[in-house]
């Protein structure tokens, strides 16, 4: 059973991903992507809608490579420095905890973005787990030595 560990969270962690990067390029929550920008402006960012986009590509992408458990150790370092980047700059000021009551002009702290950062992180250093397309591709056909010796041993 504690294989199947890394398989529920890079799913999770995967979905969560694809979810925050989405609401950059569709209109609900509306505002969503106009809000980013302007975050992104006011920290000073230049050509924040395109950052703001880019980033939304980021979590989409990976959060779809994720799930798929495709380059598992190429994609979780990419999404923690991005979500450590966007969390230093604009939740930690606020402290730890999200704003739970939802107080007008209080914004939220990084609890959110240490638990990503952690759940990444735990993927970066256990893999994918198995049913992934980084096992697939590790004991099938990929490249490598190991690969290129199995083939030549079935001639």
């Amino acid at each position: 059973m504690s294989g199947l560990g890394p398989i529920v969270l890079r799913l999770v962690v995967g979905a969560v991903c694809i979810a925050h990067g989405l609401i950059r390029f569709v209109p609900a929550p509306p505002g969503a992507a106009e809000a980013t920008a302007a975050l992104l402006a006011g920290l000073g960012v230049g050509r924040p809608e395109l950052v703001a986009m880019t980033l939304g590509g980021l979590e989409v992408a990976g959060g779809a490579l994720l799930m798929v458990g495709a380059f598992t150790r190429w994609v979780t370092p990419i999404l923690v420095l991005a979500t450590a980047a966007m969390a230093w700059q604009v939740r930690v000021p606020h402290g730890l905890f999200l704003n739970w009551a939802l107080e007008p002009g209080v914004a939220h702290g990084y609890e959110f973005d240490l638990l990503l950062g952690g759940a990444l992180l735990s993927l970066w250093l256990t893999g994918p787990g198995g049913l992934s397309f980084d096992r697939a591709r590790r004991r099938g056909g990929g490249s490598g030595e190991a690969a290129e010796r199995a083939r030549l041993q079935r001639r």
